[in-house]
């Protein structure tokens, strides 16, 4: 059985002084009427599926533009791992060091039918908006099943 894959990239930035080297992360919240309500638990690292014809890390840097339309930043990769999700999907992030400005996103799209049965086909937002975020308020919005990624690249900075 073959299933499916995901790859994204988490891009960090340096907030605090040599003294306190803090950093923030940036999350997308997640698009669409499913998640329109949500904020706890709503924001994603930007990723996206991809075919056995791309590198995993090609797939990152090619979601990132596709999520939020920008190209991705240049810089040193650095490898977060994988997580199997309990869909048997397997997602890979790689952290970037970067700063973006949340304001030049411009979100790629998606189409589904709703309402639900109404048969009618809108287009939403992959993600609606992009923030940075602290290690701790992060931590309350990501979904939980990307939250390995956020601790070892929290663990890799205390390092």
């Amino acid at each position: 059985m073959t299933h499916k894959r995901s790859a994204g990239l988490l891009l960090f930035r340096r907030t605090g002084e040599d003294a306190d080297p803090g950093i923030e992360v940036l999350l997308g919240h997640m698009g669409g009427p499913l998640w329109s309500g949500r904020d706890a638990g709503g924001w994603a690292i930007p990723k996206g599926e991809y075919g056995s014809d791309e590198t995993p890390r090609d797939a990152a840097r090619r979601e990132f533009t596709e999520e939020i339309g920008l190209p991705p930043p240049e810089g040193a990769y650095v490898p977060l791992g994988e997580v199997r999700l309990t869909s048997g999907k397997l997602v890979i992030i790689w952290a970037v060091e970067a700063d973006l400005d949340p304001a030049l996103m411009v979100p790629g799209t998606f189409s589904m039918e709703w309402p639900p049965h109404s048969g009618t086909v809108r287009e939403f937002p992959e993600l609606d908006r992009v923030a940075w975020f602290d290690p701790e308020t992060a931590r309350e919005k990501l979904i939980p099943s990307q939250m390995p990624f956020l601790e070892r690249l929290l663990e890799m900075q205390k390092g």
